[in-house]
């Protein structure tokens, strides 16, 4: 089973998918990335912290509840504005929810709708036998 011409193909398509992916498959690369995200992470919370009223920051959690792409630009453009000194003091709950409105008229409104077809499903009321 230890062919080593097979092996020899196997680690060249392996580096092959590696450069096409832009994966170096160096484990300390991966951590090295991971903890720069968490560091990343932990940077935006404390800035929020700083920034948001208890109240504005439940809103902003229960946005990201329903809407995480929304919460997260919310919480993005919120962490640019504090670092360039746009936020003088806390931000309120009305102050996000004006800013949230804000970003609601710049957002495309997309309309879906939703048609069923009663008769390719075969749910036709004749058709129940008791």
């Amino acid at each position: 089973m230890d062919d080593p011409e097979l092996e020899q193909i196997r680690q060249q398509r392996l580096a092959q998918l590696q450069s096409q992916h832009g994966g170096t498959g160096d484990p300390n690369h991966a951590k090295a990335q991971e903890d720069k995200m968490k560091a990343m992470e932990e940077a935006k919370h404390s800035i929020l912290t700083q920034v948001l009223s208890q109240d504005a920051r439940a809103r902003l959690n229960t946005i990201k509840i329903g809407k995480p792409e929304k919460g997260a630009m919310v919480e993005n453009m919120i962490c640019r504005m504090a670092q360039m000194g746009q936020v003088r003091g806390k931000i309120s709950e009305q102050e996000l929810i004006q800013l949230l409105e804000s970003v609601n008229q710049q957002m495309p409104k997309s309309t879906s709708t939703v048609k069923f077809d009663r008769r390719r499903a075969a749910l036709d009321s004749d058709d129940d036998d008791f």
